[in-house]
């Protein structure tokens, strides 16, 4: 009787031995924020879209020190294709001037695979205030703080957001002293500048379209290099600003996908193909246009330029604004 148990027993563990075997491990997109966030809904969007392809992906949420956390551990994930991360802007431009201590270099440990999409930000000014003070393009704004310095302030999602580091970029390019209030979070900021507390702010658009388009806040311009096509009628900072020293005003929200450093270049151009033929799907469009974010696909030596470059323009932007995390 024992050793018919373990003749059984030992079956047993070789088919599951084998099964294991039989079965590659599952795909999955680690995503360093919380549920229900642009970087999360790209995500998910992208996993459902790439599945016929690539097999089941599953999205994995790794929130933690303003998505250091999941990032981190995507660093020191096998280099086998099998894990990804979605990073952003603030991960891999901001953070590591931002953070005294940061536990991956956002180069050399990944892999770019393809920037994913852009979502514009926005100039806006609380209506009644903008009216108040006759101010009703870019220029006005400008030539008021000027004429009125420390008078004017601006609120942000708190010291280092995107917000606060686009109000300092502002401030140091056009020569001004605005007084900058954080806040914690993005939805304290808003609720302030709808209430008079402060005088504008630089939100993202799809967070502000409602507002705007309701009349409580007046756009000036988006913060990206191009128009925003959900608002196309805006014109960007560096159009509306370019004789008031804006010309090269560029900030915006960016997220794309990375992969741990020294993927195979056969599995790099594998993902890269799945991930940005699912870009192309009117399905990922659609749903990237709830979110105002526009789908910005690029090759993945294109991809980690653009975040060389990104990282290098965020390092003086972030030490001008004396912004630290300890």
């Amino acid at each position: 009787m024992r050793r018919r148990r373990r003749a059984l027993f030992a079956s047993a563990l070789a088919l599951a031995a084998a099964s294991a075997v039989a079965q590659p491990r599952a795909m999955r997109i680690v995503v360093p924020y919380p549920p229900g966030g642009p970087l999360d809904t790209a995500a998910r969007a992208l996993a459902e879209r790439v599945k016929d392809s690539l097999g089941p992906v599953i999205v994995e949420n790794r929130p933690g020190a303003g998505g250091n956390l999941g990032v981190e551990q995507v660093s020191r994930a096998a280099p086998d294709g099998n894990t990804l991360v979605i990073g952003a802007v603030a991960t891999h431009a901001i953070n590591p001037w931002l953070f005294s201590r940061i536990g991956y270099d956002p180069l050399r440990d990944f892999t770019p695979i393809t920037l994913v999409a852009q979502v514009p930000n926005v100039l806006v000014m609380n209506a009644e205030a903008a009216a108040r003070l006759k101010i009703a393009t870019l220029a006005d704004l400008v030539a008021y703080a000027k004429a009125h310095p420390g008078q004017l302030n601006y609120g942000s999602g708190g010291n280092g957001s995107a917000g606060h580091l686009a109000g300092e970029m502002f401030k140091s390019q056009a020569g001004l002293f605005i007084v900058h209030i954080p806040y914690a979070g993005g939805a304290p900021a808003q609720l302030a500048l709808i209430s008079g507390q402060v005088d504008f702010n630089f939100d993202n658009l799809a967070t502000a379209a409602a507002n705007i388009r309701s009349g409580k806040l007046k756009a000036l311009a988006v913060t990206t290099a191009r128009r925003a096509s959900a608002m196309p009628e805006l014109p960007t900072m560096a159009e509306a600003g370019a004789t008031l020293g804006l010309k090269r005003f560029d900030v915006g929200t960016w997220f794309g996908l990375f992969g741990p450093a020294h993927l195979p270049p056969e599995v790099t151009a594998r993902l890269h193909k799945a991930y940005t033929e699912a870009m192309a799907t009117p399905e990922f469009k659609a749903r990237m246009a709830t979110l105002m974010a526009e789908p910005a696909p690029l090759t993945p030596e294109a991809f980690g330029a653009f975040v060389k470059a990104e990282l290098a323009k965020y390092e003086g932007v972030v030490k001008a604004s004396g912004a630290k995390v300890d």
